[in-house]
């Protein structure tokens, strides 16, 4: 390692020097000879600032190098070979022999690459370098050449963690000032890499100051409360995640149990099937337009709404219409019918799991934190779960539709007796149910496995949240899943998944039985309907 950060070094000090070009014999000698006199001949090179070097250093490390007995070659991807210290093309021998290299000199040869591409005019290659040197255990003796890196950055981000490279540095530097100065600077930093590198420097052998060791478990739990808040945030989102999911399952149960009454034990199913059309038309754009896939989801949100909710307008047509006002039968009934449905779709796509990917816009994540990236793909369903909410509210507050299934749910005779087709908006209300649970497969394929089981994942904890809320309750819906959510996470963190979902169950028991209407008890006359 040491090694390798004096080829680095040495080809920072190459940036600062005027190019030659690479010469024959200073070819041969990196490329020839035993691994010693290599590597002495790449830090000669490099500190010469040869021009022909980056070229020749990516060629080793791509084995693209052959020696004849006067030159050495570099072989193109076409096949054409060129001469390493001119750059002119050349005959390639049919004996041309090829250059080894072994563990030690591919250590030398990156690092040689990443500090050259340090100082490369292009920003993304100068991050990459940093990052392949950030957190090694660097020698005092390149701080000079650190330094110069430094100077020359103008991205301000770059700047900042190249002045914590620059500390590191110093913490091994003889003189007390400096390393008392560099811990104090990366006291300021957030990454575990560097906590890593400071907790190294507690042992008496590498910091043998007192004080300066007192500095240092400062410096640690300072680096290492920037951390748990990042896991704090990290815990809260994942919640938030978990609770937008929850809601998007639990509001169409908000509809068909909580409006209508129905246990419906296949609304599992109807968001399996949801996921299963976001399947199939990934597919047919893979197929049929390709260059427009990124773009799948634009049709896959309404094809999975569509699907569900046709799928819940026959089952209420057939089985469902029978059933109202009967709540264990209609248990039992559509706890059947999800066995049909996964059987189903066992018959139709088999038993394994299908691959749904991700377009490349929900690809990635935005870091907010050095150990905390949130993915684009769960904050684009925690803002679905919300444009979702916000639909259903207008439909249910300001629509004629959203009316009239408050009407029947509310007093079914009555609503007959103004004229509203009763059978017509059961039909409605539970493909709506249906249709937003498809929407919640739709979303959860961007995040999860998609499987016949899918439903029977979300199904018990979509029931618990209804019910915790509030029956017909779509605020205690909202309030309840992200709860949930935010709460499950922070128990797993603390006592496992297992006995989170235990807790979580119990919590919600005792809760029931001391309120049992829920956080958001109905009130007036739709309390008097149910």
């Amino acid at each position: 390692m040491f090694k390798r950060l004096v080829w680095a070094a040495a080809l920072l000090l190459a940036a600062w020097c005027p190019a030659h070009a690479l010469s024959p014999e200073q070819a041969r000698a990196i490329a020839a000879g035993d691994t010693d006199s290599r590597l002495a001949a790449l830090a000669e090179a490099s500190a010469q600032a040869d021009a022909g070097l980056p070229r020749l250093v990516q060629a080793l490390l791509d084995d693209a190098v052959k020696l004849t007995p006067t030159q050495v070659l570099i072989v193109q991807p076409d096949g054409q070979a060129v001469d390493a210290s001119s750059g002119v093309t050349a005959a390639l021998p049919a004996d041309a022999e090829d250059v080894i290299n072994n563990n030690r000199l591919r250590s030398a040869l990156q690092a040689a690459q990443a500090a050259l591409q340090l100082l490369a005019p292009d920003l993304t290659q100068r991050r990459l370098a940093l990052k392949s040197l950030l957190g090694e255990a660097l020698s005092p003796a390149q701080a000079p050449l650190i330094d110069k890196a430094w100077a020359q950055e103008t991205d301000p981000a770059q700047k900042a963690e190249l002045a914590e490279l620059r500390a590191a540095l110093q913490l091994s530097d003889p003189a007390p000032e400096l390393r008392r100065a560099a811990i104090s600077t990366l006291a300021q930093s957030d990454r575990a890499q560097v906590r890593s590198l400071l907790q190294e420097r507690l042992d008496p052998s590498a910091e043998s100051v007192p004080e300066l060791r007192s500095a240092l478990r400062r410096a640690i739990a300072d680096i290492e409360d920037r951390l748990a808040w990042g896991e704090r945030l990290g815990v809260l989102f994942t919640g938030l995640s978990l609770g937008s999911i929850l809601l998007l399952v639990a509001l169409g149960l908000a509809i068909t149990y909580g409006l209508m009454g129905v246990i419906n034990m296949a609304h599992g199913e109807l968001m399996m099937i949801g996921a299963y059309a976001t399947y199939v038309v990934q597919n047919l754009f893979r197929q049929l337009a390709p260059a427009a896939f990124d773009h799948y989801l634009w049709l896959a949100v309404p094809a999975s709404f569509l699907t569900a909710a046709l799928v819940g307008a026959v089952l209420e047509r057939t089985v469902i219409r029978w059933l109202y006002g009967r709540p264990l039968e209609t248990l039992l009934a559509t706890w059947g019918i999800s066995l049909v449905l996964m059987q189903s779709v066992r018959s139709l796509f088999g038993a394994q799991n299908v691959p749904v990917e991700n377009p490349a816009w929900l690809s990635g994540g935005v870091a907010v934190a050095s150990n905390l990236t949130l993915p684009f793909n769960r904050i684009a369903i925690i803002v679905f779960a919300v444009l979702v909410l916000a639909g259903v509210a207008l439909l249910m507050a300001k629509t004629r539709l959203g009316l009239f299934v408050r009407g029947v749910t509310q007093n079914r005779r009555m609503a007959a007796c103004v004229g509203i087709p009763t059978a017509r908006i059961d039909t409605y209300a539970f493909a709506l149910g249906a249709g937003l649970a498809g929407l919640a497969g739709c979303a959860l394929s961007q995040v999860g496995n998609v499987g016949p089981d899918l439903g029977q994942t979300y199904i018990v904890d979509s029931f618990m949240v209804v019910v915790l809320g509030g029956v017909g309750q779509l605020a205690g819906t909202v309030v309840a899943a992200l709860g949930l959510g935010v709460i499950n996470k922070v128990l797993e963190g603390l006592a496992g998944a297992v006995l989170a979902k235990i807790m979580v169950l119990v919590f919600i028991v005792i809760f029931i039985q001391k309120r049992p209407q829920g956080l958001f008890a109905m009130t007036g006359r739709s309390a008097e309907g149910h």
